[in-house]
């Protein structure tokens, strides 16, 4: 495949080292399904049994569904046109079309996902600066959250930086990703972790951690408390049948994929972690609901910021660890689209697709900065498409491609072969939570 070829010649095609590829897949899993989501889902199923189901998740995610993903890439040394095409085409050169046809799919997911992402990273960008200029520290942060999020084309210039600074940290491709993620990282890890320890002080903080690390076993009875771990798992991992496959392209053959995809799972699983440690036990401590979702960024953390000393310096540095958050995220996104896009069509530079996916970033996300349209088009995304293309993708490395062809790719730079029981886990776990999640969902969607 003359993409493929492309990529092998391409010296900006891979990561420098182990943790230069571990920072970019964390950078890529960390986002707002890790600051508010896992908060919201926690708050709302239960505290400290919500946490116990999603480790479990967590650990089948990544050890058997995340490392499939970059093994998949690796193997193919492509994003995701060519990987679904080359697992497909274990079975024949026919079944090699099909696959290469439904990998666009699981890619729109990841432009759609996009679209919506950049939109509501421009509205952190209007946070930072309201905390920069002080604004946000003395408004009603309900009714300024109202003004802007409701109102079209409000927050235009912040959507364009936001759109171009990815663009710039991703024309060196790995190379480039790499090096903002190894700054953009550490900021976000050692933000939250100073914002922790001050909420720790906050009078009735204790209540939020009782809450958390006191389970009521009886919640796991529900079985939409399962449903609700195993979704942010699969979303906190990224494991959507798109994004991580080109970042295990990148990667070298001497990796051991199972080990960095847990890597990767631990350090996304501390970003949630510590996210929840903000922002539960400041809601105890203020009486707020913490299962507010995306207004705990905008209206609940700068109202407790608000009235703490040097809350403004917080809030600055809260909203610069979410940008980075974001734009680590959305970097995946970009790449797994202009990659894809890139070995598809060889003759167009590296330069000019990404230009092409700014541009309909922009052209779509622009007409969706009020919150009525955004809210109605991430529900599309997060209800069909990423489900869909979650499940796809399972299905075609567990069912379609041959289990040898995989299993080969797995073992690559291992010294204890791994067999039956990662294959069987695969096949008989983490695809069957796959096809759980997006029937739920869309059952969800038609009956509410």
């Amino acid at each position: 495949m003359k993409g493929c070829k492309d990529m092998k010649e391409n010296k900006h095609s891979k990561f420098s080292n182990r943790w230069g590829f571990v920072l970019s897949a964390v950078g890529s899993a960390v986002g707002m399904a890790n600051v508010w989501g896992f908060p919201a889902k926690m708050g709302a199923n239960g505290g400290g049994a919500f946490l116990f189901a999603y480790l479990l998740f967590v650990a089948l995610f990544s050890v058997v569904g995340l490392s499939a993903e970059y093994a998949i890439g690796r193997r193919a040394k492509t994003g995701t046109l060519g990987s679904y095409k080359n697992a497909w085409e274990t079975r024949g050169k026919k079944a090699g079309k099909v696959g290469g046809l439904l990998g666009w799919l699981p890619l729109a997911g990841s432009m759609c996902i996009a679209i919506g992402y950049a939109v509501i990273i421009a509205y952190v960008c209007k946070a930072f600066w309201g905390s920069l200029t002080g604004e946000l520290m003395s408004v009603d942060t309900g009714a300024w959250f109202d003004a802007f999020s409701s109102a079209s084309y409000s927050v235009v210039l912040f959507h364009i930086i936001v759109v171009i600074a990815t663009l710039l940290t991703l024309l060196l491709g790995a190379k480039s990703i790499e090096r903002s993620n190894k700054v953009m990282m550490p900021v976000f890890f050692c933000v939250f972790a100073v914002l922790a320890v001050r909420v720790a002080f906050l009078p009735g903080a204790v209540e939020g951690y009782k809450f958390m690390f006191t389970p009521d076993w009886s919640v796991l009875a529900k079985p939409m408390v399962w449903i609700w771990a195993m979704g942010q798992a699969f979303f906190s991992l990224s494991v959507t049948g798109s994004g991580m496959i080109v970042y295990g392209a990148y990667l070298s053959e001497e990796e051991n994929v199972v080990g960095v995809a847990v890597r990767t799972a631990i350090f996304d699983t501390i970003a949630a972690f510590v996210a929840a440690l903000v922002i539960i036990p400041a809601c105890f401590a203020y009486g707020l609901d913490v299962g507010a979702g995306p207004s705990l960024l905008f209206v609940t953390l700068p109202r407790i910021l608000q009235d703490i000393p040097f809350g403004q310096v917080f809030a600055i540095f809260l909203y610069i660890a979410m940008i980075f958050a974001g734009v680590s995220s959305l970097q995946n996104m970009f790449e797994a689209v202009s990659e894809s896009l890139q070995a598809r069509f060889p003759k167009l530079s590296r330069i000019a697709v990404l230009m092409i996916v700014s541009v309909i970033c922009l052209g779509f996300g622009l007409n969706m900065e009020s919150i009525s349209k955004w809210g109605p088009w991430m529900d599309i995304v997060s209800i069909y498409i990423i489900p869909l293309g979650a499940t796809l993708g399972a299905v075609s490395w567990f069912w379609i491609m041959k289990k040898q062809e995989l299993l080969n790719e797995i073992n690559k730079g291992v010294a204890r072969a791994r067999k039956g029981l990662w294959y069987n886990a695969g096949r008989f776990l983490y695809v069957p939570c796959a096809i759980i999640l997006c029937c739920v969902a869309l059952f969800m969607k038609i009956a509410f």
